[in-house]
């Protein structure tokens, strides 16, 4: 098992999502996050003063999926995830030890 954590810009959520169901990937979790890389963030005028916004909207979509599903998920995200413009994102891939299923205890794969 793999996790994949996604972090996209917000209005290619859709986009993302409808990709990923095309794969078959059933189940995401979806959490609205901020960050910067290495656009390190942007400077706007408020009132007269500028300052700098650091920190920019991103959604953040993490997907538990068994091995033989990762490379074809991973591909779908960055697929419809891209501009080709700075901030388009990062995806990471990490092994995942174990996952329970809380209703039925299940564990393993059948968890996922």
């Amino acid at each position: 098992k793999k996790k994949i954590e996604a972090i996209i810009k917000p209005f290619k959520l859709e986009d993302v999502k409808e990709a990923l169901a095309s794969v078959g990937v059933e189940g995401m979790t979806v959490s609205e996050v901020k960050g910067f890389g290495r656009q390190k963030g942007h400077t706007e005028i408020y009132r007269g003063s500028e300052y700098t916004v650091d920190f920019l909207p991103k959604i953040k979509i993490e997907i538990v999926l068994p091995d033989n599903m990762v490379n074809a998920a991973s591909e779908a995200i960055v697929k419809s995830a891209k501009t080709g413009k700075i901030g388009d994102g990062k995806v990471f891939i990490s092994p995942v030890e174990n996952a329970l299923r809380i209703r039925t205890s299940e564990t393993g794969e059948q968890a996922v």
